[in-house]
């Protein structure tokens, strides 16, 4: 029983954690060109007004 224990957590918890990985990354979108451009200017409208 614990030789089952030990090859799961060896063999398959990488694999597990490693397609978890892969999933989010293919899941993650880009950002569109008027998006970046939104990001960009509300970044800047903190940086420049800053919590006081």
């Amino acid at each position: 029983m614990a030789d089952l224990v030990w090859f799961i957590a060896v063999a398959i918890g990488p694999l597990m954690l490693g397609a978890a990985i892969a999933y989010a990354m293919l899941r993650q979108r880009r950002l569109s060109a008027r998006e970046k451009h939104e990001q960009n200017d509300a970044v800047r409208h903190l940086y420049e007004n800053g919590r006081r």
